[in-house]
């Protein structure tokens, strides 16, 4: 069970909730805080105080008084009139993380929500009732409005939820779990909506899947290189401590470790003097990924336990404050870091894959192939790797960098951050196949070398890729290699347990 106060949340108790299905609960303390920011509400609209987003109207409307009467369908109207997202709706996971998000923001108190509207977060998640939210609509200032409004909609017993692996109209499954609908009052709709928890859900999601991919392409480089005999003394800890960048003397340590005890590395001299850049320069590039990864993970951190409503509530009610938290460019900017470092290891990667097909780079079977010429073996899995890098490409350019004013210029820069979390996201799944090609071709080239030789790190994750993908001895349909192997990489970590990272940590200090 997690409990949630608004302050506390982490990105693993995120993966839990997520990955894992785990409940949530609201500690009392926040559920207090809720209570009283929601008493400073009723006290604004009882004493007719000019307040935004509680009896003004929203954006360019912001100078138009509502009557008293008028103030909970300004709220219902608003979350109809916004919920106009567009496009494939997001994975059901990143569904989940926005209502564990939204939530969570909610319930540090300043934004004047009924504590129904927290509790009913809580029990969607809790049943597995996930909003469907499309992906495309959000400019990533104001927050995340129209995405959100679909979150908020649900609320209402409108749209469409997934539900038990389908998608349902959200009114067939409140009937079916015998849940009322809720009827929006003062400030809720516009404390519902603003917010940056589409693009941050996405961004977590994204992360945890990155640094899976980060540790996994660990070991699939160190197969290659035992594949190509590549020569161990680049990666040597003095080389790296030299330099000093932490997360490439880190990169270089977990590359020795994985190689440790293989017969199929070489000593420099022995075999060529130097490797080619895309091994010998590993720690290097996949180190400088790991430390934009780390700048990604401090903005989530703080993202996921902030205020991004607006007007904000403070002082019980004597002080609201009309800003500009929900403004997304802080995981904007991140996410187009993120795209960047991430699209990397592919890079790098589909580099190495051309070293291990090419005849002219290796002493290998061209291609790889069981019969060069007569087969053709892994030649066309590199042209599939260079269309992904190449996409990839395109997707990396920055989303932040651009603004389109909105509401007749009263909102007249945004962040376009979850254009770039979306992105981001794209551009993960492409590295996992490249990454899935890569995989597939240093399988062979170990086999060709001797699998016996292997380290026995190296060799674990032989065997068990093994498993998902069999050896090439004859042509085939490799695209359903490649999906299978993808598919293993998704389901999996890094190829490393808490367990083992921590064993690593605890050697690399005792050396």
């Amino acid at each position: 069970m997690v409990e949630l106060t608004g302050n506390k949340l982490t990105l693993e108790e995120v993966k839990q909730v997520c990955y894992e299905g785990e409940l949530v609960t609201i500690s009392p303390k926040s559920m207090q805080r809720v209570k009283e920011s929601r008493k400073a509400v009723e006290r604004i609209v009882a004493n007719n105080k000019t307040v935004y987003g509680i009896n003004t109207g929203f954006g360019k409307f912001s100078d138009v008084m509502i009557a008293e009467d008028d103030v909970n369908d300004l709220q219902m109207n608003l979350i109809r009139s916004h919920a106009c997202g567009v496009g494939e709706p997001f994975p059901e996971l990143v569904s989940r993380a926005v209502i564990l998000l939204r939530l969570n923001a909610l319930l540090k108190g300043f934004s004047g929500i009924r504590p129904i509207i927290a509790e009913r977060l809580v029990e969607l998640l809790n049943l597995q009732i996930h909003p469907v939210i499309p992906q495309q609509g959000s400019l990533g200032a104001s927050g995340d409005l129209a995405p959100l409004s679909h979150l908020a909609l649900v609320l209402l017993g409108e749209g469409k939820v997934f539900y038990a692996g389908k998608v349902f109209p959200t009114e067939e499954v409140y009937q079916l779990e015998k849940i009322e609908p809720i009827e929006l009052q003062a400030k809720e709709g516009l404390a519902l909506i603003n917010g940056t928890q589409a693009m941050t859900a996405m961004g977590v999601i994204n992360w945890l899947e990155a640094v899976d991919l980060a540790h996994q392409s660990e070991w699939i480089a160190a197969m290659t290189i035992e594949g190509l005999t590549g020569i161990i003394d680049a990666f040597h800890p003095a080389i790296h401590e030299a330099r000093g960048y932490p997360q490439q003397i880190a990169v270089a340590e977990r590359i020795r470790k994985l190689l440790s005890g293989s017969n199929l590395i070489t000593a420099q001299g022995e075999k060529r003097v130097q490797d080619a850049y895309s091994l010998r320069c590993i720690p290097q590039v996949h180190g400088a990924s790991w430390q934009a990864l780390d700048y990604v993970k401090e903005k989530l951190e703080i993202e996921i336990n902030a205020a991004t409503d607006n007007p904000l509530i403070f002082d019980d009610g004597e002080t609201v404050i009309s800003g500009g938290n929900f403004h997304g460019q802080p995981i904007a900017i991140a996410m187009d870091f993120m795209k960047i470092a991430v699209a990397e290891f592919a890079s790098i990667s589909e580099r190495r894959i051309e070293r291990l097909v090419n005849p002219q780079l290796n002493d290998l079977p061209a291609f790889l192939s069981a019969q060069p010429g007569l087969q053709s073996g892994a030649m066309i899995m590199q042209y599939v790797a260079a269309s992904l890098v190449s996409e990839n490409k395109t997707l990396a350019h920055p989303a932040s960098v651009d603004s389109i004013p909105s509401s007749a210029n009263q909102e007249d820069h945004v962040s376009m951050g979850t254009i770039a979390a979306r992105h981001a996201y794209s551009i993960i799944q492409n590295v996992r196949r490249v990454l899935a090609i890569e995989c597939i071709c240093a399988l062979q080239a170990v086999e060709y070398r001797g699998v016996e030789k292997m380290a026995p790190q190296t060799k674990r994750f032989y065997e068990e890729a093994r498993k998902v993908v069999p050896s090439i001895t004859k042509d085939r349909a490799f695209s359903e290699d490649i999906e299978n192997m993808n598919d293993y990489l998704k389901k999996n970590d890094g190829g490393w347990t808490a367990s083992d990272l921590k064993e690593e940590e605890d050697q690399i200090s005792i050396d």
